[in-house]
Protein backbone atom coordinates (compact mmCIF):
# COMPACT_ATOMS: atom_id res chain seq x y z
CA UNK A 1 0.00 0.00 0.00
CA UNK A 2 1.26 3.62 -1.19
CA UNK A 3 1.97 6.20 1.67
CA UNK A 4 -1.41 7.16 2.60
CA UNK A 5 -1.96 10.64 4.56
CA UNK A 6 -4.85 11.17 6.94
CA UNK A 7 -6.74 14.42 7.24
CA UNK A 8 -8.53 14.04 10.75
CA UNK A 9 -9.46 16.90 13.77
CA UNK A 10 -6.08 16.99 14.52
CA UNK A 11 -7.17 18.06 16.83
CA UNK A 12 -9.55 17.94 17.87
CA UNK A 13 -5.91 17.27 19.08
CA UNK A 14 -5.88 17.02 17.65
CA UNK A 15 -7.07 15.28 15.38
CA UNK A 16 -5.12 15.63 15.86
CA UNK A 17 -7.66 18.31 15.42
CA UNK A 18 -5.30 19.70 12.23
CA UNK A 19 -4.52 16.79 9.82
CA UNK A 20 -2.45 14.17 10.47
CA UNK A 21 -0.33 11.91 8.40
CA UNK A 22 0.43 8.61 8.44
CA UNK A 23 2.04 5.94 6.10
CA UNK A 24 0.46 2.29 5.60
CA UNK A 25 3.11 -0.31 3.99
CA UNK A 26 1.67 -3.38 4.97
CA UNK A 27 -1.16 -4.31 2.14
CA UNK A 28 -0.26 -4.87 -1.23
CA UNK A 29 0.26 -1.40 -3.86
CA UNK A 30 -2.29 -0.34 -5.39
CA UNK A 31 -4.85 -2.18 -3.69
CA UNK A 32 -8.53 -0.94 -2.39
CA UNK A 33 -8.65 -1.89 1.82
CA UNK A 34 -11.02 -0.82 4.78
CA UNK A 35 -9.24 0.49 7.99
CA UNK A 36 -11.15 0.06 10.84
CA UNK A 37 -9.58 1.67 14.27
CA UNK A 38 -10.06 2.95 17.86
CA UNK A 39 -8.19 5.64 19.25
CA UNK A 40 -8.02 7.03 22.77
CA UNK A 41 -7.20 10.70 23.04
CA UNK A 42 -6.61 12.25 26.60
CA UNK A 43 -7.55 15.79 25.46
CA UNK A 44 -9.02 17.36 22.76
CA UNK A 45 -6.16 20.13 21.70
CA UNK A 46 -6.56 22.52 18.08
CA UNK A 47 -3.47 24.64 17.07
CA UNK A 48 -2.48 24.73 20.57
CA UNK A 49 -5.36 26.00 21.95
CA UNK A 50 -7.78 23.79 24.59
CA UNK A 51 -10.70 24.00 27.15
CA UNK A 52 -9.89 24.77 31.00
CA UNK A 53 -11.83 21.47 31.50
CA UNK A 54 -10.19 18.18 29.56
CA UNK A 55 -12.02 16.07 26.74
CA UNK A 56 -10.07 12.89 26.84
CA UNK A 57 -12.15 11.37 23.67
CA UNK A 58 -12.94 7.60 22.73
CA UNK A 59 -12.81 7.41 18.88
CA UNK A 60 -14.00 4.84 16.97
CA UNK A 61 -13.52 5.01 13.11
CA UNK A 62 -14.10 3.30 9.99
CA UNK A 63 -12.89 4.14 6.11
CA UNK A 64 -12.77 3.04 2.96
CA UNK A 65 -9.36 3.54 0.77
CA UNK A 66 -9.99 2.95 -3.13
CA UNK A 67 -7.04 2.58 -5.03
CA UNK A 68 -7.31 5.08 -7.14
CA UNK A 69 -7.07 7.43 -4.21
CA UNK A 70 -10.25 8.28 -3.63
CA UNK A 71 -11.34 7.42 0.05
CA UNK A 72 -13.95 7.98 2.99
CA UNK A 73 -14.00 7.96 6.51
CA UNK A 74 -16.75 8.21 9.45
CA UNK A 75 -15.57 8.86 13.06
CA UNK A 76 -17.41 9.34 16.18
CA UNK A 77 -15.84 10.98 19.20
CA UNK A 78 -17.29 9.88 22.50
CA UNK A 79 -16.74 11.80 25.56
CA UNK A 80 -15.55 10.06 28.12
CA UNK A 81 -14.62 12.32 31.01
CA UNK A 82 -16.43 11.33 34.45
CA UNK A 83 -18.27 14.10 34.57
CA UNK A 84 -20.11 14.49 31.34
CA UNK A 85 -20.10 10.91 28.93
CA UNK A 86 -21.48 11.16 25.62
CA UNK A 87 -21.37 11.15 21.89
CA UNK A 88 -19.35 14.57 21.51
CA UNK A 89 -19.15 14.97 17.83
CA UNK A 90 -19.09 12.47 14.77
CA UNK A 91 -17.39 13.59 11.72
CA UNK A 92 -17.45 12.32 8.05
CA UNK A 93 -14.00 12.85 5.85
CA UNK A 94 -13.77 12.77 1.85
CA UNK A 95 -10.80 13.23 -0.49
CA UNK A 96 -7.98 11.70 -2.67
CA UNK A 97 -4.66 11.37 -2.01
CA UNK A 98 -1.73 10.49 -4.06
CA UNK A 99 1.76 8.67 -4.18
CA UNK A 100 4.64 8.71 -6.44
CA UNK A 101 8.62 8.33 -5.67
CA UNK A 102 9.29 11.79 -3.81
CA UNK A 103 5.92 13.78 -3.86
CA UNK A 104 2.86 12.46 -1.99
CA UNK A 105 -0.21 14.36 -0.58
CA UNK A 106 -4.09 15.27 -1.27
CA UNK A 107 -7.09 16.81 -0.69
CA UNK A 108 -10.30 16.18 1.74
CA UNK A 109 -13.33 17.88 2.64
CA UNK A 110 -14.77 17.54 6.36
CA UNK A 111 -18.34 18.06 7.85
CA UNK A 112 -18.31 18.24 11.89
CA UNK A 113 -21.50 17.13 13.85
CA UNK A 114 -20.78 18.43 17.49
CA UNK A 115 -23.20 17.68 20.35
CA UNK A 116 -25.19 20.85 21.66
CA UNK A 117 -23.52 20.69 25.25
CA UNK A 118 -19.86 20.19 23.89
CA UNK A 119 -17.14 22.56 25.35
CA UNK A 120 -14.34 21.59 22.64
CA UNK A 121 -12.22 24.25 21.22
CA UNK A 122 -13.73 23.39 18.11
CA UNK A 123 -17.21 23.27 18.59
CA UNK A 124 -18.46 25.76 16.43
CA UNK A 125 -16.24 24.50 13.60
CA UNK A 126 -19.03 22.78 10.50
CA UNK A 127 -16.65 21.90 7.94
CA UNK A 128 -13.19 22.33 6.83
CA UNK A 129 -11.69 21.69 3.31
CA UNK A 130 -7.51 20.23 3.52
CA UNK A 131 -4.99 19.75 1.75
CA UNK A 132 -1.33 18.54 2.04
CA UNK A 133 2.09 18.31 -0.13
CA UNK A 134 4.54 16.51 0.66
CA UNK A 135 8.30 15.95 -0.47
CA UNK A 136 10.69 12.79 0.43
CA UNK A 137 14.17 14.46 0.44
CA UNK A 138 15.11 11.16 1.85
CA UNK A 139 17.18 12.18 4.82
CA UNK A 140 13.90 14.22 5.63
CA UNK A 141 9.84 14.82 4.13
CA UNK A 142 9.50 18.29 4.03
CA UNK A 143 5.23 19.15 3.96
CA UNK A 144 2.75 22.23 3.47
CA UNK A 145 -0.16 22.03 5.04
CA UNK A 146 -3.18 24.16 4.06
CA UNK A 147 -6.94 24.70 5.65
CA UNK A 148 -10.12 26.98 5.85
CA UNK A 149 -12.20 25.80 8.35
CA UNK A 150 -15.55 27.57 8.40
CA UNK A 151 -17.63 28.26 11.14
CA UNK A 152 -21.23 28.60 11.98
CA UNK A 153 -21.44 32.32 12.96
CA UNK A 154 -18.42 33.97 11.81
CA UNK A 155 -15.95 34.17 8.89
CA UNK A 156 -13.96 31.24 7.81
CA UNK A 157 -10.36 30.74 9.42
CA UNK A 158 -7.32 30.19 6.97
CA UNK A 159 -4.87 27.73 8.21
CA UNK A 160 -1.03 26.80 6.93
CA UNK A 161 1.56 24.85 8.48
CA UNK A 162 4.97 23.37 7.73
CA UNK A 163 5.86 20.18 8.86
CA UNK A 164 9.07 17.98 8.68
CA UNK A 165 9.83 14.61 9.98
CA UNK A 166 12.10 11.27 9.30
CA UNK A 167 10.44 7.79 9.17
CA UNK A 168 13.06 5.19 11.38
CA UNK A 169 12.20 1.67 10.87
CA UNK A 170 13.10 -1.33 13.11
CA UNK A 171 11.87 -4.85 13.58
CA UNK A 172 12.31 -5.80 9.63
CA UNK A 173 10.43 -2.49 8.95
CA UNK A 174 7.41 -3.37 11.42
CA UNK A 175 7.96 -0.73 13.69
CA UNK A 176 8.04 3.11 12.69
CA UNK A 177 9.04 5.93 14.39
CA UNK A 178 8.53 9.43 13.40
CA UNK A 179 9.99 12.29 14.60
CA UNK A 180 7.97 15.84 13.67
CA UNK A 181 8.25 19.25 14.07
CA UNK A 182 4.96 21.32 13.44
CA UNK A 183 4.64 24.84 12.73
CA UNK A 184 1.21 26.54 12.16
CA UNK A 185 -0.22 30.02 11.14
CA UNK A 186 -3.77 31.50 10.76
CA UNK A 187 -6.77 33.43 11.86
CA UNK A 188 -8.68 32.78 15.03
CA UNK A 189 -12.15 33.07 14.32
CA UNK A 190 -13.02 29.69 15.36
CA UNK A 191 -11.49 30.98 18.44
CA UNK A 192 -13.50 33.54 19.41
CA UNK A 193 -16.93 31.83 18.85
CA UNK A 194 -15.66 29.45 21.05
CA UNK A 195 -14.66 31.64 23.83
CA UNK A 196 -18.78 33.51 23.21
CA UNK A 197 -20.27 29.90 23.50
CA UNK A 198 -18.52 28.11 25.89
CA UNK A 199 -15.23 29.41 27.93
CA UNK A 200 -16.88 33.09 28.85
CA UNK A 201 -19.66 32.47 27.91
CA UNK A 202 -23.05 29.86 29.06
CA UNK A 203 -20.63 26.87 28.97
CA UNK A 204 -23.30 25.62 26.15
CA UNK A 205 -25.94 24.47 28.71
CA UNK A 206 -23.97 23.25 31.41
CA UNK A 207 -23.44 26.27 33.61
CA UNK A 208 -19.71 25.29 34.75
CA UNK A 209 -16.36 26.06 33.75
CA UNK A 210 -13.63 28.87 34.32
CA UNK A 211 -14.25 32.86 33.42
CA UNK A 212 -11.11 35.06 33.21
CA UNK A 213 -10.46 38.17 34.91
CA UNK A 214 -12.65 37.25 37.96
CA UNK A 215 -15.74 37.39 35.63
CA UNK A 216 -18.41 34.63 35.87
CA UNK A 217 -20.32 32.86 32.81
CA UNK A 218 -23.13 34.64 33.34
CA UNK A 219 -21.58 38.22 33.24
CA UNK A 220 -20.74 37.44 29.51
CA UNK A 221 -22.54 38.28 26.73
CA UNK A 222 -20.66 39.46 23.63
CA UNK A 223 -16.73 38.72 23.15
CA UNK A 224 -14.31 39.47 20.60
CA UNK A 225 -10.57 38.59 20.29
CA UNK A 226 -8.61 41.71 18.91
CA UNK A 227 -6.53 38.70 16.71
CA UNK A 228 -9.51 36.75 15.47
CA UNK A 229 -8.46 38.74 11.65
CA UNK A 230 -4.87 38.59 12.08
CA UNK A 231 -2.24 35.68 10.68
CA UNK A 232 0.04 34.69 13.24
CA UNK A 233 1.74 32.06 14.40
CA UNK A 234 -0.78 30.05 16.51
CA UNK A 235 0.88 26.55 17.49
CA UNK A 236 4.25 24.82 17.09
CA UNK A 237 4.39 21.01 18.20
CA UNK A 238 6.95 18.54 18.17
CA UNK A 239 5.55 14.84 18.29
CA UNK A 240 7.10 11.14 17.99
CA UNK A 241 4.17 9.06 16.15
CA UNK A 242 5.26 5.31 16.69
CA UNK A 243 3.64 2.68 14.90
CA UNK A 244 3.81 -1.45 15.40
CA UNK A 245 2.86 -3.23 12.49
CA UNK A 246 1.92 -6.42 13.03
CA UNK A 247 0.29 -8.16 9.80
CA UNK A 248 -3.04 -6.45 9.24
CA UNK A 249 -2.97 -4.96 13.05
CA UNK A 250 -1.35 -1.68 13.48
CA UNK A 251 -0.61 -0.33 16.80
CA UNK A 252 -0.02 3.75 17.31
CA UNK A 253 1.25 5.44 20.05
CA UNK A 254 1.47 9.73 19.09
CA UNK A 255 2.73 11.78 22.15
CA UNK A 256 2.68 15.40 21.58
CA UNK A 257 3.96 18.60 23.17
CA UNK A 258 2.70 21.96 22.04
CA UNK A 259 3.85 25.29 22.23
CA UNK A 260 0.74 27.82 21.70
CA UNK A 261 1.68 31.30 20.50
CA UNK A 262 0.13 34.63 19.95
CA UNK A 263 -1.94 35.11 23.04
CA UNK A 264 -5.97 36.72 22.54
CA UNK A 265 -6.75 39.88 23.30
CA UNK A 266 -9.87 39.36 24.92
CA UNK A 267 -12.84 42.38 25.08
CA UNK A 268 -15.76 41.10 26.94
CA UNK A 269 -18.36 43.22 28.62
CA UNK A 270 -16.47 43.29 32.02
CA UNK A 271 -13.22 44.63 30.02
CA UNK A 272 -9.85 43.98 28.15
CA UNK A 273 -7.88 40.38 28.57
CA UNK A 274 -5.40 39.17 27.64
CA UNK A 275 -4.91 35.28 27.61
CA UNK A 276 -2.56 33.56 29.58
CA UNK A 277 -1.51 30.61 27.15
CA UNK A 278 -0.03 27.74 28.60
CA UNK A 279 2.32 25.07 26.64
CA UNK A 280 0.45 21.68 26.91
CA UNK A 281 1.46 17.56 26.39
CA UNK A 282 -0.99 15.10 25.06
CA UNK A 283 -1.13 12.02 23.59
CA UNK A 284 -3.62 9.55 21.80
CA UNK A 285 -3.05 5.66 21.64
CA UNK A 286 -5.14 3.42 18.98
CA UNK A 287 -4.86 0.41 17.50
CA UNK A 288 -5.93 -0.59 13.50
CA UNK A 289 -7.08 -3.21 11.67
CA UNK A 290 -7.14 -3.85 7.84
CA UNK A 291 -8.03 -5.51 4.37
CA UNK A 292 -8.18 -5.94 0.96
CA UNK A 293 -11.54 -5.39 -0.39
CA UNK A 294 -10.68 -8.04 -3.18
CA UNK A 295 -8.65 -10.77 -2.48
CA UNK A 296 -6.49 -9.88 -6.17
CA UNK A 297 -6.26 -6.56 -6.75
Amino acid sequence: MKQIVFFCLALLGTFWAYAQKTTQEKAKDESSYVLVDVSYMNDAVFMGRRDSIAAPYLLPSIGYYDKSGFFANATASYLTSSDEQRIDLFYLTGGYLFDTDKWSGGISGTAYFFNEASYNVQSEVVADITGLLSYNFKVLELSIYASSYFNKNSSPDLFLGFLADKNIYAFERNLMITPRISVFAGSQYFYEEYYTTSRLGSRKGTGSGSGQGGTTPETITNVEIEEASEFNILNMELSLPIQLHQKHFIFSFTPTWAFPQTSATLTTDEGVFEEDLENVFYCSVGISYWFNTKKNN
